[in-house]
């Protein structure tokens, strides 16, 4: 007998709008978008590749103005040229009735004159991310934090026209809507910063923007959710107690969800390692029912997915697993577990729709994340076969 799930059960947003299951593909960079920005016919195979079983698949980043751009391969939102290009994204994402959302962002500091061509990234204070090499960015006018308000706007409005369910406002790992929550990043004295309050004020007023936006161009439900990292290690830096005030705001505001961006789904507390209450769990508490929420962070297998949604987390988000095996979810509606492919072979690239950019990418990203170089017991073979995406992007 097939073992139901508490995750395959249907869902449905207070706007009205229904997922037929609590899966999610979270965010995950995959550099496959042309220089420009716009959509690569790969990067449209590998998105329609893992459509259709989940219930909500979110789409890797998309920059909402030209000094945004965080990467190479990233895609663009920054003009209306874009929307045909969007269109088939978002066709591709909801095939066979999976819900498509756009996920935008600013890069702030977390980007670089080089792939900036020549211009110097910008951020809340010119003050330098804690990384190698990060350049020094320069700090925003009033003039310019609003003009890049309207950008999130402007980008909701063409994600309307291109057809997605929904966007999502990427306010976690370290970029833009981050970094004015941050005391690190934001050193401001005027409205934009200041006290915890101020601090909110531009995550704030970009989702006032982006609803506005939805309210007037949007004829058919379509939900807006905000990604949030609940720490940063920088001293100072986000600490939990500011990001449970910041979720008791997020929770009053006209948004339909909150995304946790975390490497493990139950991780505690990077600065109070006396805590040992996950911290998904603080979250949930402090949300107390009040915006739907989704959980992500290593999670392979069914069981494991089962353990986020029997605990009341509403949605559950698996990245790297559904790079692996883009049919998850069907295996485990058909009662197929046993053949659920855990492991990936450079062999197996093109038939999972990754190209050798993104795969290059991916083993950077995992190396950099764990520091990998400087562990004796690396093993080379095993460390590609459990290739971790960059979830936040």
């Amino acid at each position: 007998m097939t073992k139901h799930y508490s995750f395959l059960n249907n869902f449905k947003f207070k706007n009205g709008l229904e997922i037929k299951n609590r899966v999610v593909i979270p965010p995950m960079t995959e550099v496959s978008s042309f220089e420009d920005g716009s959509i690569s016919t790969d990067e449209l195979r590998y998105l329609q590749m893992r459509a259709g079983g989940v219930g909500l698949f979110i789409s890797p980043v998309a920059n909402v103005s030209e000094n945004g751009k965080g990467f190479e391969g990233e895609l663009s939102i920054t003009s209306d040229r874009f929307i045909p290009g969007l269109a088939k994204v978002a066709s591709a994402m909801k095939f066979n009735g999976s819900k498509a959302i756009l996920q935008i962002f600013h890069a702030g500091r977390m980007s670089n004159s080089k792939v900036l061509r020549g211009v110097q990234p910008v951020s809340a204070s010119a003050v330098a991310a804690e990384r190698p090499n990060a350049e020094t960015p320069r700090e925003l006018s009033n003039k310019e934090i609003e003009g890049i308000i309207n950008d999130f706007g402007e980008a909701t409005r063409r994600a309307i026209e291109a057809g997605f369910d929904g966007i999502e406002l990427h306010g976690a790992n370290t970029y833009l809507l981050q970094q004015f929550f941050s005391p690190h990043s934001n050193r401001r004295t005027d409205n934009w910063g200041g006290s915890l309050e101020k601090r909110m004020n531009f995550p704030l007023a970009v989702i006032k923007r982006v609803h506005e936006a939805v309210v007037k161009y949007a004829n058919h439900p379509f939900v807006v959710g905000y990604r949030i990292s609940p720490e940063e290690i920088e001293n100072p830096g986000i600490r939990m107690s500011d990001t449970l005030k910041f979720v008791n705001v997020l929770a009053d505001q006209p948004i339909d969800y909150l995304h946790v961006s975390m490497g493990y789904a139950w991780r505690t507390s990077l600065n109070n390692k006396e805590d040992t209450q996950p911290l998904i769990l603080k979250i949930k508490d402090q949300l107390n029912g009040r915006l739907p929420l989704i959980c992500v962070g290593s999670v392979e297998t069914p069981d494991e997915a089962a353990e986020v949604t029997d605990k009341g987390i509403d949605m559950v988000a698996i990245g790297r697993e559904i790079l692996r095996e883009p049919k998850w979810v069907q295996k485990v509606e058909t009662d197929d577990e046993d053949s659920i492919r855990y492991t990936i072979s450079e062999q197996d690239l093109d038939d999972l729709g990754i190209t050798p950019p993104m795969w290059n990418f991916l083993i950077f990203r995992l190396k950099s994340a764990m520091h990998i170089s400087n562990q004796p017991d690396y093993d080379p073979e095993q460390f590609k076969n459990k290739l971790a995406p960059h979830e936040g992007a």
